[in-house]
């Protein structure tokens, strides 16, 4: 009997609201953290990528793949380019992998790795933060600009600002969308390139304030950009450190931590994005959000007592607060990848795994205190000196 007073709550939460449950992105709310005691390298788990049979996460201390019933940890002795991984992607040609390290860019095929950096290749620099893989062609964001490496051809391209509208050279994500690729840079914008007219264009935020927004869906929220993605029907999701931003090909929209509906976007601070079944999925330094850019999902660790809190924030109904058991170990996260209907996240104490819903969860109204967010904001820079060596502040503090 409770358990079906539940999923008639549930359904209420949802078709109650004038919301289609087919909007909605899936609920997960049963999760499973692996860590060092599994068999991970590290529990600085700085990417992730899941295949159909597989799970590959790059940490500071190297790279690690799960099949399913162990883990097996790749190191520089193995043949990888540095231990510290920062991206992953798949060619969906050849079904190599493809790896983005500190120490240049990897390939695994055929079970041996192929290193490139800029003493053997076209690589304009050994620092690669991520990397795209599509149509033939790997994209590499590097510390100094982004590298296009042609498979067939073996021919290499190297990109910055002596020949793009790239006012900074840090680029820190790449994403292919089409005949488009895209580049995040740091400081610069978003760098969009198209194949078929090989013309570059730029996008930065109009305002040029780096600290408020003086209008909203001016343009993009913040030049600060740390991730790309683009979903199926070509909206482009850009990631920054300031907010979120999307693109249609007409119109921006912008979306920040303070902006309602209250329980939209859990943080301004964005390391990644990815989308998944029309939805996009944010990964922040205070938790998880998905959305269809008008319905919010956030999903948070309670600092306090390790449980779950999950948010659904309609666009036109009162917000609903649910409570679960398990969740993964931390806030900070770092990457996100689905495999089937389970969602993958890299965090910054390890990397967790989450289920989809029976529909068996408790919902309550949301309290009055005030939310919590974890310390912390770094640059990508100041990330990496810390987490190489100094860990995880678990502190929080409340707004005021």
């Amino acid at each position: 009997m409770l358990q079906k007073r539940m999923v008639q709550l549930m359904l209420f939460v949802f078709l109650g609201q004038g919301v289609p449950l087919s909007a909605t992105p899936p609920f997960y709310n049963r999760w499973q953290t692996f860590d060092v005691s599994d068999g991970l390298p590290s529990n600085k788990v700085f990417c992730v990528y899941a295949t159909d049979s597989e799970v590959w996460a790059g940490t500071d201390n190297g790279l690690v793949r799960w099949d399913g019933k162990e883990w097996r940890t790749y190191n520089t002795r193995d043949g990888l380019a540095h231990r510290v991984v920062m991206a992953i992607a798949q060619d969906p040609n050849t079904g190599d992998l493809w790896f983005a390290t500190l120490g240049g860019v990897s390939r695994f095929s055929g079970g041996r790795f192929d290193t490139f950096t800029q003493l053997n290749s076209g690589l304009t620099n050994d620092v690669v933060y991520g990397l795209t893989v599509a149509n033939g062609e790997v994209w590499a964001a590097t510390a100094a600009g982004a590298s296009r490496y042609e498979i067939g051809r073996n021919r290499w391209t190297l990109y910055d600002e002596t020949n793009t509208p790239m006012h900074e050279i840090w680029c820190y994500s790449a994403a292919s969308c089409g005949d488009k690729v895209y580049l995040a840079v740091w400081g610069g914008g978003l760098l969009e390139f198209s194949r078929s007219k090989k013309r570059w264009k730029d996008y930065r935020d109009p305002d040029g304030e780096m600290e408020i927004d003086l209008f909203r869906n001016d343009g993009l929220v913040h030049d600060v950009v740390s991730s790309v993605a683009c979903d199926d029907s070509g909206v482009v999701w850009v990631g920054t450190y300031f907010g979120l931003s999307t693109y249609d090909g007409r119109k921006w929209l912008n979306f920040m931590d303070h902006d309602p509906p209250v329980g939209g976007l859990v943080s301004n601070f964005i390391n990644f994005v990815t989308t998944h079944d029309g939805m996009g999925w944010i990964a922040t330094d205070n938790g998880l959000n998905a959305t269809d850019r008008k319905h919010w999902w956030t999903y948070q660790r309670d600092p306090e007592t390790g449980r779950g809190i999950v948010l659904w924030a309609p666009a036109d109904a009162p917000q609903e607060r649910i409570e679960i058991e398990t969740i993964f170990p931390h806030n900070y996260i770092f990457g996100i990848s689905f495999q089937g209907d389970d969602i993958w996240l890299a965090t910054g104490e390890g990397l967790a795994r989450g289920w989809r819903a029976e529909q068996q969860v408790e919902s309550s109204s949301l309290p009055d205190s005030p939310r919590k967010r974890v310390l912390g904001r770094p640059t990508r820079a100041q990330e990496l000196n810390d987490l190489l060596g100094k860990g995880f502040d678990d502190g929080v503090q409340s707004d005021d």
